[in-house]
């Protein structure tokens, strides 16, 4: 009995649909836990209705042919997925209440002493600042200790000058620290976040497997001293993951050339230990089943070595994986083998649902199954076989893994497709040579050449990486967020459509290719045309002697000052997305300035779009709720942060700078609005130009009476977005030509207000608002002070009474 190619593609997808529904249910139940114990009860119970229909079709039928058909494997399938979504809700659900108490008895903000238990490598978030996953053991506020509370994230700082701390800091060590307590994302794995206060203090360092496996790794790091930069700094990434010797610079160049995965274990580096460990048994002269104990013995070493955290397991699974499809020979057999994995992975780590690393791993192991064959043999049809293959893996992985990029960066490496392929040859010489390095400490000599041999290759990536990221346009901008996600999903899919698919003369296949041939050049031509007016094309439209820009970012703040070519941006905005689209207009690369007047999220939201690009942040008191996270990826970022109050100052460019508020410790006026950073810009080429934040009347009252306002500013900053609660006389005494209001269309707050408007009239103040003006610009003319306002319409420009 023959079987339809369609019906053939519809059974290869059983456990795929089994995989991505218990992937919805725990990704549901772990960012919405308190809903966790009604999703687990309509897994379980559709579970069992489902098993049941299954059993009365096969008694009606009186045979087994009705549960053992196309139907009934496909019912077996959806049942595996329902009941594995209740185990992961289950769990999620039981875990739920202890995670509740303990973030009840620990808010965020609170002090604590933890002695916790490290899991998780310790990886570099900043200059100095150092993040690992953790079991908190014990933790106390002066009351008795809550044992247990389960796992913590935990980051640290450590200067240079104590980094002998490390490596006892390890996978296994038993560690005191006092922290402050943050509350974690919704979805993480994660009870709390600590921010530890002082380095922490190593009660017991790793012991066992875990310290000779500790031992192993800082001998590399150390065998490694001496070759030249930056070639070394990747031997121990591409050996055993460890990435604390890769400069800031180094690992930019790295992703913006789409290697960075190589620094990073994952399936690839486990697929080739275990490859290796393989072909060696077979060399022996060993059977199959021998081989596959041998492979699965290199495994687990090289999975204890480089440390046995969650993300390593992981690849270790999707190695196996890759490596069952490749013995098999049969992707499809490799793609249910592959949800399988992922089922029995999500059931145990509901978690992991949240996870954009697990995310990538999956569709990456998935495109190596599904999209790189077809690729390969549509690639074959104009290029030799061999260069055909090679070709198909990096862009079928960027394909898959593209579209989850853009979420975390809305940049698409054009180069990242080459970068890989030629660096391809030289990462697994790199990878094996570096372990045998690693594993060879009792003899300094053999270790120390075959370092001075895996720096070759290294070499060779490190200078692929800084070429490919140094070419003009190697980072393309793309869509953020979903809309980037569904675009570049859509691009990759009819691009793999016109080359995986054969064109022949059946009416369907022709109009496929055709509507995926539209697509592409649709997708294309908005974002390219879009690219071009952020980027080349974005700056032309503005005029080229702006001093003072405010972006229309909607309901929030983002205002950009220039002086002498030097930027600041005073807060983010909510919406990274807009702000990018804000500065790739302006055109504006490197923010020597970053103020972040509070943590509220009309005013930090869009960080993510300038981590990386900053030299210097100053902000207010933290709320300890959002602002450590905000304030880590900053210095992870490679931005040099720092708290500031009242009096103190700074330079831009020609201009200088200070702040006017907050009062240094002032219990009057905790964190939040009324604690804003407000700071007087003023300076050759620049207005003179005072931003206020969200201040309430209350504390502007005491700015005022504080007396270190100026006369009188070309420029004001009006405060929280001109809502009613203003200290009127304020405007009236600073005197301002122009004010700006930076405040969304029509906000459900009903800002800006009549009040202050009335107000502003009243002192002869020319106002800019962006809900109306769109973008607005000003900068000094003489004695004049002009605005540009674009408002989505043509673009008008006039002028107001000079400096006041």
């Amino acid at each position: 009995m023959s079987t339809s190619p369609t019906g053939k593609a519809m059974r290869r997808w059983r456990m795929p649909v089994a995989a991505v529904i218990v992937w919805i249910a725990a990704a549901v139940a772990t960012v919405h836990p308190q809903a966790a114990a009604v999703i687990a009860a309509a897994m379980w119970t559709t579970a069992v209705l489902a098993l049941a229909a299954a059993l009365a079709a096969r008694t009606a039928s009186k045979g087994r042919r009705a549960v053992q058909g196309p139907k009934g494997l496909w019912l077996v399938a959806v049942v595996l997925g329902l009941a594995a979504a209740g185990v992961a809700s289950t769990s999620v659900a039981l875990a739920a209440p202890t995670v509740r108490e303990t973030q009840e008895r620990f808010p965020a903000g609170r002090g604590v002493e933890a002695e916790i238990l490290v899991t998780g490598k310790v990886e570099r978030r900043g200059a100095a600042e150092w993040d690992f996953d953790a079991v908190a053991l014990s933790l106390t506020t002066g009351a008795p200790a809550l044992a247990g509370p389960g796992t913590v994230v935990v980051g640290v700082i450590i200067a240079d000058a104590h980094r002998d701390v490390l490596p006892q800091l390890d996978v296994g060590a038993r560690v005191r620290l006092a922290a402050v307590v943050v509350r974690p994302y919704p979805g993480d794995r994660a009870t709390l976040v600590l921010r530890a206060r002082g380095e922490p203090a190593v009660l017991r360092p790793p012991t066992g497997l875990l310290a000779v496996a500790s031992e192993l790794r800082s001998g590399l790091v150390t065998a490694v001293d001496g070759l030249p930069d930056p070639g070394r700094t990747l031997i121990p990434g591409l050996a055993v993951g460890d990435t604390s010797l890769v400069t800031a610079d180094l690992e930019t160049a790295m992703t913006a050339s789409s290697l960075s995965h190589l620094t990073a274990v994952s399936g690839a580096n486990c697929a080739l230990v275990v490859g290796v460990a393989y072909v060696l048994a077979a060399a022996l002269g060993l059977r199959r089943g021998a081989r596959t104990i041998v492979s699965l013995i290199a495994l687990s070493g090289f999975v204890v070595l480089v440390t046995p955290e969650p993300s390593v397991v992981r690849a270790g699974v999707m190695a196996a994986v890759a490596m069952l499809a490749v013995l098999l020979g049969r992707s499809g057999i490799g793609l249910a083998v592959l949800s399988l994995a992922v089922v029995a992975l999500l059931a145990l780590d509901p978690w992991l649902s949240t996870s954009l690393g697990f995310a990538l791993s999956v569709v990456a192991t998935g495109s190596l199954l599904v999209l790189a064959p077809p690729l390969a043999a549509g690639l074959a049809r104009v290029l030799p076989a061999s260069l055909a293959l090679i070709l198909s893996v990096p862009i079928a992985a960027q394909i898959a893994c593209g579209p989850l990029l853009v979420l975390i960066q809305p940049t698409v490496p054009l180069y990242g497709v080459i970068a890989n392929v030629l660096a391809a040859p030289a990462a697994p010489v790199a990878t094996i040579v570096g372990l045998l390095a690693c594993l060879s400490p009792m003899i300094p000599l053999v270790q120390s050449g075959l370092t001075a041999l895996a720096w070759v290759p290294a070499a060779w990536i490190a200078a692929v990486a800084e070429t490919a990221s140094a070419l003009p346009g190697s980072q393309s901008p793309w869509i953020g967020g979903v809309g980037g996600l569904l675009t570049l999903a859509a691009a990759g899919g009819a691009m793999w459509i016109l080359v995986a698919i054969r064109p022949r003369r059946r009416r369907a296949v022709r109009a496929l290719r055709l509507v995926s041939g539209l697509a592409l050049a649709l997708v294309l031509g908005i974002v390219s045309g879009t690219t071009a007016l952020r980027t080349l094309a974005g700056p032309l439209t503005l005029p080229g002697a702006w001093s003072v820009i405010a972006c229309d970012i909607g309901q929030g703040d983002a205002v950009l000052v220039r002086s002498d070519g030097e930027v600041a941006l005073v807060d983010t905005g909510p919406d990274p997305v807009a702000l990018g689209a804000c500065l790739d207009r302006v055109g504006v690369d490197r923010i020597e300035l970053l103020v972040l007047t509070h943590f509220d999220i009309d005013h930090t939201g869009g960080v993510e779009a300038v981590v990386g690009r900053v030299g210097t942040v100053i902000h207010g008191p933290l709320d300890g709720v959002s602002a450590a996270r905000v304030r880590s990826a900053l210095v992870a970022g490679g931005a040099e942060v720092r708290e500031v109050h009242q009096g103190v100052s700074g330079r831009l460019g020609a201009a200088s700078w200070r702040t006017l508020w907050p009062r240094e410790d002032s219990p009057a006026f905790p964190p939040g609005n009324d604690a804003s950073v407000v700071i007087d810009v003023r300076g050759a080429g620049i207005p003179s130009l005072l931003l206020l934040g969200d201040l309430s009347a209350a504390p502007q009252r005491a700015l005022v009476a504080d007396g270190v306002l100026a006369d009188s500013y070309d420029l004001v900053k009006v405060a929280h977005h001109g809502s009613a609660d203003q200290h009127l006389p304020l405007y009236d005494d600073v005197d301002a030509a122009a004010a700006l209001i930076t405040v969304g269309r029509e906000n459900r707050h009903g800002h800006p207000r009549e009040d202050i408007l009335h107000a502003l009239a009243a002192t002869g103040t020319a106002v800019a608002r962006t809900d109306e003006d769109g973008l607005v610009a000003l900068w000094p003319d003489d004695d004049r002070l002009r605005i540009f306002r674009d408002a989505g319409r043509a673009a008008s420009e006039g002028t107001v009474g000079g400096p006041r």
